[in-house]
């Protein structure tokens, strides 16, 4: 089985499990920009990452695109984010982004990342200052969430939750 798996990182949390991955796997490693869909017939799985983003998945155009030719292959789509998993919330990131038709031609995990904003552009920085005084203005209401409270803590100081064990589970399914 020969395997690819793409990439698409804004902050690096996605390119190190899609590198961890590819290791384990011996799968050829691509970021987005340097995968053409004329390379899809050239393999049996494919595997693409892209981080969360109010839960949409950087680059998942590529896949809807050429669903229709990934759809006889084994594919496995994977999301990183910074909140820790919850199966409420692993649902809500798969119905926003695959259809019903798509979820049953692809296997979806969700890895946790981290939150580096020194390492985000100028539109993404905004975009998190913007949510930053949307949790303050609640915190004026009532108390934080643990969540909440986490997600300011990481916008002053980075933190990053990768580890090599949150990709057991996608390594075994790629192999049966």
């Amino acid at each position: 089985m020969k395997s690819a798996v793409i990439y698409s990182s804004k902050t690096g949390f996605t390119q190190k499990y899609a590198e961890w991955i590819s290791q384990e796997l011996g799968a050829d490693l691509f970021p987005m920009d340097k995968f053409d869909r004329s390379m899809i017939d050239n393999y049996d799985t494919i595997i693409y990452g892209g981080g969360l983003y109010a839960a949409g998945i950087n680059g998942i155009r590529f896949i809807k695109i050429n669903f229709s030719r990934l759809r006889s292959k084994k594919l496995i789509i994977f999301a990183s984010g910074s909140t820790p998993w919850r199966e409420n919330a692993v649902n809500k990131v798969k119905n926003k982004n695959f259809t019903p038709e798509e979820q049953a031609h692809l296997k979806f995990f969700y890895l946790r990342g981290g939150l580096n904003m020194t390492k985000m552009g100028m539109f993404d920085r905004f975009l998190m200052k913007l949510l930053r005084a949307s949790i303050l203005s609640k915190g004026k209401k009532r108390e934080l969430t643990p969540d909440e409270k986490g997600m300011l803590a990481a916008m002053d100081n980075p933190v990053d939750f990768t580890s090599k064990d949150n990709i057991k589970d996608l390594v075994a399914y790629a192999r049966e």
